[in-house]
């Protein structure tokens, strides 16, 4: 496939295998485009393929469906994720995607009018260019004073799986959201731990989940009227088994963020210090825009963009990675909507320049 990579010229490439890429290649599928999908993945699942073991989705299956086929109806109301990658798996069985796999993509450049994908095994030539790397391999960590003489270890959320090391170590787990929530619901379980939060977490009531986020998606507004109606945010808790057993143990007790680190300890607003043994980074990610920067066209971490599509690099398209590419455009049942839009756009961008090439020789 390097061999020929390096002659043929696709019509798009979409780089990434995740949800995002996944949900553009199934409207892909409805043109007449040739088209393919590089994925550094040695098989189905993206990002998800590197959460923690215990992970739940927040929202019931119906909610956690890419187009075209819904995820079918999972044992518990919130799927695992162990029920999300085999998802994640038949959906590509069933649509049949021209995925190439254990591909990293390295850098993209453009000669000559057509973009130059250069991976760990060649060259890919392409007309236009769908990036849906999403944001899991740019975790982010903020930055502490001395963060590189503390003797604990620091990970990020991405690199926590389980608890199987974590028996008489005391963990600071750092971060407000779902993930935070989930991973010291699990933790607390076997060992001392603290938590850190920037603000007061907000813990959603039990009924209201990811379903809600659904809706806010494809409406701007809640239909339904009570005092959660318009400010529900993806940064919110929502109340799965864990938590819900969490909220009862009272294990929820958040603190403010400590001023620096000091060898084995943490150092508090008030000076005084602590000691941890590891600290879980639970505060997200940045958007993966690395084998962009050749283009020029990055700048503070973003791209400039018109719907999804560049507005410097008209034949480039960014899907998933936060509301910049679409409201909800990171989640699984959010990306669908600008996916298909998404397509549409490169359907008008091939006819377009079709159009003005055939006005050219006519010209002649």
């Amino acid at each position: 496939m390097s061999l020929e990579s390096e002659t043929k010229i696709f019509d798009t490439i979409i780089i990434g295998g995740g949800q995002a890429g996944l949900s553009v290649g199934y409207f892909m599928k409805r043109t007449h485009l040739d088209y393919v999908i590089l994925d550094n993945q040695a098989k189905p699942g993206g990002a998800w393929l590197h959460t923690w073991d215990s992970l739940n989705l927040f929202s019931p299956s119906k909610y956690s469906s890419l187009s075209g086929w819904q995820m079918p109806t999972t044992q518990d109301q919130y799927p695992t994720k162990a029920e999300l990658l085999n998802y994640l798996s038949e959906y590509e069985k069933r649509y049949d995607f021209p995925i190439i796999r254990n591909l990293s993509v390295i850098q993209v450049s453009k000669k000559n009018d057509v973009f130059v994908i250069e991976t760990n095994n060649g060259d890919y030539l392409c007309k236009s260019v769908v990036s849906a790397t999403g944001t899991a391999m740019a975790p982010f960590i903020p930055e502490h004073p001395n963060s590189d003489v503390f003797k604990g270890k620091q990970i990020h959320s991405i690199d926590y799986k389980n608890t199987d090391d974590l028996s008489n170590k005391k963990v600071l787990i750092v971060g407000a959201g779902n993930s935070g929530a989930q991973i010291l619901a699990e933790v607390s379980k076997v060992t001392t731990t603290k938590w850190v939060t920037s603000e007061p977490p907000i813990f959603l009531p039990e009924h209201i989940d990811g379903r809600y986020l659904f809706v806010q998606a494809n409406d701007s507004y809640f239909k339904k009227e009570d005092e959660y109606t318009h400010n529900i945010s993806l940064s919110n808790i929502v109340q799965i088994e864990s938590v819900k057993e969490g909220l009862k143990n009272g294990i929820y007790k958040d603190y403010r963020p400590f001023k620096a680190f000091y060898d084995q300890d943490v150092i508090w607003s008030d000076d005084s210090k602590e000691s941890f043994d590891l600290v879980i980074w639970c505060t997200g990610f940045r958007p993966n825009l690395r084998h962009l920067e050749q283009l020029g066209i990055t700048h503070d971490n973003r791209i400039k963009t018109e719907s999804t599509r560049s507005i410097s690099e008209p034949g480039l398209w960014l899907v998933g990675y936060g509301n910049w590419t679409g409201f909800a455009s990171a989640t699984i049942y959010g990306v669908g909507k600008t996916a298909k839009r998404t397509v549409e756009e490169i359907i008008t961008y091939f006819h377009k320049n079709s159009t003005q090439q055939s006005t050219v020789i006519k010209n002649k």
